[in-house]
């Protein structure tokens, strides 16, 4: 069965934006196959800005969450799974989601199913559109009478 975690990120994602406040995602920097700038870890965890003025590029996909954003100046390519997640959550008010810690899969399985690249990250999730796609299709059905 497909996990429901990937899916509850997007949703909170989208609900903490809507209501114009700053997405943060907790995630737990020591998780096989996380890539995050290691000198902003504290006790294994990372807090993330996702807000969309403050990242690019995101990509919140069933396999493989991805992001470009600065720290202190400096662009950094961002990577995760969603089951390293352990949080989505409002800085302004707290207010989002806690997800319980997901066990560490085996080191073999993690070597086939992690992403060696930006493009096969994206290629993972191709089946996720940009915002800019969606407004720009034009509905396929019309009115019959």
């Amino acid at each position: 069965m497909i996990s429901n975690r990937p899916y509850m990120i997007r949703a909170m994602y989208d609900w903490i934006v809507d209501n114009h406040w700053t997405p943060h995602i907790q995630v737990d920097a020591n998780y096989p196959g996380v890539e995050v700038p290691d000198e902003f870890v504290q006790d294994g965890v990372i807090v993330l800005n996702v807000h969309p003025e403050a990242v690019r590029e995101l990509e919140i996909g069933n396999d493989w969450i991805y992001f470009k954003a600065r720290f202190q100046g400096v662009e950094r390519e961002v990577g995760f799974f969603p089951e390293s997640v352990l949080a989505v959550f409002a800085r302004e008010n707290g207010q989002g989601m806690p997800f319980p810690p997901e066990p560490y899969p085996e080191e073999e399985l993690m070597e086939f199913s992690t992403p060696k690249s930006v493009e096969e990250a994206i290629e993972k999730n191709d089946h996720l559109e940009s915002p800019d796609k969606k407004q720009r299709k034009k509905g396929h059905l019309s009115i019959v009478k």
